[in-house]
């Protein structure tokens, strides 16, 4: 039993360390840090969207955003899109599960705002709709995604790809690089 709990976490450090010695990541994040302050510097704001471990990983950014990640400071506007279960529940039963964000990117996605699309394989349909939906109307896209990419990868204007095939790992790393953007945008604009 220790080995296993010992081998997981190296796993989850080493995935981690691969993808930030990658230096085409770290220019990326950094820009996509400075992505989004312009856009809420402008008064956009940030949507999310992912299923299952991702829906929950784009509900916890959300909060750091809206709330606080380290420091007091205003709230930052970021809606979690599978948070709402109303809402989830209607366009389910009424559409599709396929059309579950990408209504919702309709109605309240705004050219200028940021998408945050979250899929460990990069290619469940509803969140690859919903990308479609935010590019159409003029979101600037963000895809969080693991494995080779899938076809999410070439979807968005700004894409990292955790190199793992491992659905844990990929999520432990999206949740630290989501940290890190929350980190990196609050400390740059309530210094």
């Amino acid at each position: 039993m220790r080995a296993k709990i010992e081998m997981a976490f190296q796993e989850s450090a080493q995935v981690k360390l691969q993808f930030i010695q990658n230096e085409e990541n770290v220019a990326k994040i950094m820009e996509v840090a400075k992505r989004i302050m312009a856009a809420y510097r402008k008064g956009h704001k940030v949507l999310l969207f992912g299923n299952g471990g991702s829906a929950c990983d784009a509900s916890h950014l959300a909060a750091e955003l809206v709330n606080r990640y380290k420091k007091d400071r205003e709230g930052l506007p970021a809606i979690a899109l599978a948070t709402d279960m109303a809402v989830v529940t209607s366009i389910s039963n009424d559409y599709d599960y396929t059309d579950l964000f990408s209504r919702q990117l309709k109605a309240i996605g705004h050219k200028g705002d940021i998408a945050i699309a979250i899929s460990t394989s990069g290619n469940s349909p509803n969140v690859l709709k919903a990308v479609q939906v935010a590019k159409e109307k003029g979101l600037i896209t963000i895809g969080f995604a693991g494995k080779d990419g899938g076809k999410l990868a070439g979807l968005v204007d700004y894409s990292f790809i955790i190199p793992s095939n491992n659905t844990a790992r990929i999520q432990e790393a999206h949740i630290t690089l989501g940290h890190i953007l929350c980190e990196l945008i609050e400390d740059e604009m309530f210094k």
